[in-house]
């Protein structure tokens, strides 16, 4: 397929700026070697108008966070006529908000662990007997676990608030749910294997995402093959409610009694050496380059 002259978009200004890079740059090298007319563009760096003016032809999106997950970018892009990887403008804003992404599955009938919103006046004490201990306490709009803690008790709590609020004006706090740590990615209409998570002392924070080699990944993860394609379903029937298309990865909870509950929707996943995307890939008999040509050909406006 000619794809054209290819801009990988990575890099940003928002606070998964250095995880972008590291993605970006293996897509981009994986584009090359693959024959792809392929360039870097880094919307921190050069203004996105530029991309009309030099001739680019589709645009393939491995921003992560702000600025690149949350519609905005899809928003230009839309604006150009440059056709761009992932979900368009409205999935990509909804899914980078954890707080309606939540209350769209609930509306569905999806399962996702009970949630509050805090701010500088919430009841710390009656959030902990609402919820139950422990509990997460996260941004609304960032990923890779940024301004996240887990907090075991209720006095807690506010500094918990505090270190969230330096990343967004919304916060939120979920209930623990107990269970094995689950993703699932999916590429067009199909979804790929599942990765089981297995993290020090089941902290699976920004540190052990990225830059540890602590965390244990196991794909094929484990799970029966029947149980496996009704969570794979659940998957795909997240995406679709929230408008998700091209590619993605739900993240979820499995109790030990076999309930999922969905946490959250990524809609430009990590595609560095530790991301989950590109291991279930290769369970699934995708290598990184076919992975990525894959992502780009799904690539479309509206």
């Amino acid at each position: 397929m000619d794809f054209g002259k290819v801009a990988v978009l990575f890099g940003g200004s928002s606070a998964e700026r250095d995880v972008s890079l590291m993605s970006g740059k293996a897509v981009l090298e994986a584009l090359q070697r693959a024959g792809v007319d392929a360039h870097a563009f880094d919307p921190a760096e050069r203004d996105l108008h530029i991309l009309k003016e030099e001739g680019f032809d589709r645009a393939f999106i491995v921003l992560h966070g702000r600025g690149g997950e949350d519609g905005t970018v899809q928003g230009a892009l839309e604006l150009m006529g440059i056709p761009y990887t992932g979900s368009g403008v409205m999935a990509s804003a909804l899914s980078m908000d954890k707080w309606r992404t939540k209350m769209v599955w609930l509306a569905a009938g999806l399962p996702t662990p009970r949630y509050a919103i805090l701010d500088e006046l919430s009841d710390w004490d009656a959030v902990a007997a609402e919820l139950g201990l422990p509990i997460f306490v996260k941004p609304v709009h960032e990923g890779s676990s940024m301004g996240a803690t887990k907090v075991t008790e209720a006095d807690q709590l506010k500094a918990a608030w505090e270190l969230a609020a330096r990343y967004d004006d919304l916060v939120i706090a979920e209930e623990f749910v107990t269970g094995a740590e689950m993703t699932a990615p999916f590429l067009g209409e199909r979804a790929l294997p599942l990765v089981r998570i297995v993290a020090p002392d089941g902290n699976y924070d920004y540190q052990h995402k990225y830059f540890t080699d602590d965390t244990r990944y196991d794909c094929p993860c484990g799970l029966p093959e029947a149980q496996e394609r009704e969570l794979q379903a659940l998957i795909m029937k997240s995406a679709k409610v929230l408008g998700c298309r091209g590619w993605g990865r739900a993240d979820l909870i499995l109790t030990d009694d076999g309930r999922p509950y969905l946490l959250e929707m990524n809609t430009a996943p990590g595609m560095t050496g530790h991301s989950l995307v590109p291991m279930s890939a290769r369970v699934a008999g995708l290598s990184f380059e076919a992975l990525c040509l894959a992502i780009l050909a799904e690539a479309r406006l509206g």
